[in-house]
C-alpha cells in the first residue's frame, strides 16, 4: 500500500463547519490527485459525521476534530470526526414523515465500514468511516511501529493472530516507565506494553487472499 496522505484540523461547533469540512476534503483530495468518486462519496460521508458532531451537547466550548487519510490516490479513504460528547451514534430507521435521522443510513450505505472509538486522550469519541474505490483491494501492507503509535481501528499481531484495536491509552508501570494499554475488539486480554515496544500492525482487517492496494 502507498504511503498515506494525511491532514488533521479542528472546527468550531456550528453549522458553518459542515461546508468548511467538505471544502477542505475536496481541496486535499484534489491536491493528492484522488479519484472523483472518492471525492463525491467522501464529501457526503464527512458532511454527515460533522453534522452529528456539531449537534452533540458537549461541556464548554469544545471543538470538533477532523482527520483525513488517503491512500492509493483515493483507493482507500478514512475519515474521522471527534467530539467531546457522550454516547454512541446509532443507525435509526426514520419514518416516511420524519425530516431527519437518515445521516448514518447514508454513511452505512457509502462506507466500506464505519465505527465509533473512545478518544485516545480527553473525553468523548471518534466516529470514523472508511471508503474504498470499486476496484480497491482490502489487504494492507504490514508495518512495524512502536506501541504508543498504535491507534484504534488498526490490526495488531499478538499471540500468533491478528486482532483489531478497540482503544489505546497511556499509563505508567509501577517502576515509573511509560506503558501503553491496548484493548481488542475480540474481547481477549488487553496488551500492556512498554511505550517503545515494537508491534506489527495493519491499517484494516486482513482480507484473506486479496492483494495489496497499489498507488
Amino acid at each position: 500500500m502507498s504511503e498515506p496522505n494525511e491532514v488533521k484540523f479542528r472546527l468550531p461547533r456550528c453549522h458553518g463547519s459542515v461546508p468548511r469540512a467538505r471544502a477542505a476534503l475536496r481541496a486535499k483530495l484534489g491536491e493528492w490527485r484522488a479519484g472523483r468518486a472518492s471525492a463525491e462519496d467522501g464529501e457526503l460521508v464527512l458532511s454527515e459525521l460533522v453534522t452529528n458532531a456539531v449537534r452533540v451537547p458537549v461541556p464548554g466550548d469544545r471543538l470538533v476534530g477532523v482527520r483525513i487519510e488517503c491512500r492509493g490516490r483515493g483507493a482507500f479513504l478514512r475519515l474521522e470526526v471527534s467530539d467531546a460528547g457522550e454516547g454512541r451514534p446509532e443507525v435509526r430507521q426514520p419514518g416516511e414523515l420524519d425530516k431527519g435521522g437518515r445521516g448514518l443510513l447514508l454513511v452505512e450505505a457509502l462506507a466500506h465500514r464505519w465505527g465509533v472509538d473512545e478518544r485516545r486522550a480527553g473525553i468523548g469519541k471518534t466516529v470514523w468511516a472508511e471508503l474504498l474505490a470499486p476496484a480497491a483491494d482490502l489487504t494492507p501492507a504490514e508495518s512495524v511501529i512502536v506501541a504508543e503509535s498504535v491507534r484504534p481501528g488498526q490490526c495488531v499481531r499478538a499471540w500468533g493472530a491478528w486482532h483489531t484495536v478497540r482503544a489505546v491509552w497511556s499509563e505508567r508501570f509501577a517502576s515509573g516507565g511509560p506503558a501503553v494499554v491496548i484493548t481488542l475488539d475480540d474481547g481477549g486480554p488487553a496488551l500492556r506494553l512498554h511505550a517503545a515496544e515494537p508491534l506489527t500492525v495493519r491499517t484494516a482487517p486482513a482480507a484473506e487472499g486479496a492483494p495489496v492496494i497499489q498507488s
